[in-house]
C-alpha cells in the first residue's frame, strides 16, 4: 500500500461509516494485569467493499523495557459472502499507517490550504507515520518536533529530514513547536496535556491521536473549548475521549461541542471551518472499519503481486 492510496481510501470509509453504511459497534476494551494494559477488540463490516474482520489490539507500554512495540494488533480479516477466514493479517504497521492516513484526510479538508508549518510532538511510530502521510496533502516547508527525550527528538528530525530533504527541526520545548503553526500533532504517550492553549495560534488544526481513554488528554480545556471540535466517531468519543469527556465533567462544553464527524466533512454534510481563524481539532480515537477496509486493500494486492502465505486450515 502506498500513502497516497490509503489516505484515499481512508476518505471514502470514513464517508460512509457516517452515512449509515458500515457495522460497527464501539470497540469492547480489558485492562490486562496489575498494569492495566489495553486489550481492544474492534469488529467492523461494511457493504460498499465488501469487507468484514476485526482487529485484536493491545497496549502494552512495558514492551519497550523488551524491545518489542508498545503497541501490537492482528486483523482477521473474513469472506464477505460467506464469512469464512480469507486472511490473518499483522495489523501493527496498518495501525500505525491508516491512523495517519485518517488525520492526513482531517488536514485535507480542515486545514487552510495554505497551511505549510507543521509541528508533531512526539517522535515514535506515530510521529513518522503522521509526518509521511501529511506531507502528501499540503506543501510543506517547516517541520518542527519535540518530545521529551532530546535524543529521540533529533533523531527524529536527522533522519526525516535526510529521508524528505524537507527542513525539519528538533525544538527544546512544546512551546516553541507549536507557535505559529498551521498544523499540529499531537501523537504522545502523556495522559495530561502537553501544550498549553495561549500556544495555538488562530487557524490552526489540530490531529490529536495520543489519548485514547477516558481519563487521558493531550490538550487543556480551554484549547478545546475555543476549537471547532471533529470526531471519527460521536458514539466512541462520548465513551472514550478523555479530551472531550474531561471538559464536560468540568462544565466547560457539552456533548453539542462536536460538532460532527469527519466522514460528514468529507461527504459535504458538514462544514466544520468557517473561517481561516477558526482554530479546528480532529480528535482521533481509530475505528475498526479503517483497519479492515486497510487490510482488505493490503491482501488484494498481495493476492494479485502473489506475496503472503497461503495456508490450509
Amino acid at each position: 500500500m502506498t500513502m497516497p492510496d490509503l489516505i484515499d481510501a481512508m476518505e471514502a470509509a470514513l464517508a460512509d461509516f457516517s452515512a449509515g453504511r458500515v457495522t460497527q459497534p464501539v470497540r469492547t476494551v480489558l485492562e490486562v494485569g496489575a498494569a492495566k494494559n489495553y486489550f481492544g477488540v474492534m469488529p467492523a463490516s461494511i457493504d460498499t467493499r465488501a469487507a468484514v474482520g476485526c482487529k485484536l489490539v493491545t497496549v502494552y507500554h512495558e514492551n519497550h523495557d523488551r524491545g518489542l512495540p508498545s503497541h501490537l494488533a492482528t486483523i482477521i480479516l473474513l469472506d464477505h459472502a460467506t464469512g469464512a477466514l480469507r486472511a490473518l493479517v499483522d495489523g501493527r504497521y496498518i495501525t500505525e499507517a491508516r491512523t495517519a492516513a485518517v488525520s492526513a484526510v482531517s488536514v485535507r479538508h480542515l486545514a487552510r490550504p495554505s497551511a505549510s508549518t507543521l509541528a508533531i510532538l512526539g517522535s515514535g511510530v506515530q510521529a513518522h507515520s503522521h509526518f509521511d502521510a501529511i506531507r502528501h496533502v499540503r506543501a510543506l516547508t517547516d517541520i518542527r518536533v519535540w518530545s521529551p527525550t532530546k535524543t529521540k527528538r533529533d533523531a527524529f528530525a536527522a533522519a526525516e529530514g535526510a529521508a524528505t530533504y524537507l527542513p525539519v527541526r528538533a525544538c527544546d520545548t512544546a512551546a516553541d513547536a507549536v507557535r505559529g503553526a498551521d498544523i499540529i500533532v499531537l501523537a504522545t504517550a502523556a495522559k495530561t496535556p502537553v501544550l498549553d492553549d495561549a500556544d495555538v495560534a488562530p487557524g490552526a488544526h489540530i490531529c490529536a491521536v495520543g489519548a485514547c481513554r477516558p481519563d487521558q488528554r493531550e490538550m487543556p480545556t480551554a484549547l478545546v473549548a475555543r476549537a471547532h471540535v471533529v470526531v471519527d466517531s460521536r458514539a466512541a468519543a462520548l465513551k472514550e475521549a478523555g479530551e472531550v469527556l474531561l471538559p464536560i465533567a468540568e462544565g466547560a462544553i457539552t456533548e453539542a461541542h462536536i460538532l460532527g464527524e469527519l466522514g460528514s466533512v468529507v461527504s459535504g454534510a458538514l462544514r466544520a471551518r468557517t473561517s481561516d481563524a477558526d482554530v479546528t481539532i480532529f480528535k482521533s480515537l481509530g475505528m475498526a472499519v479503517e483497519d479492515v477496509v486497510a487490510a482488505e486493500l493490503a491482501v488484494t494486492r498481495a493476492a494479485a503481486a502473489g506475496r503472503g502465505q497461503e495456508i490450509s486450515l
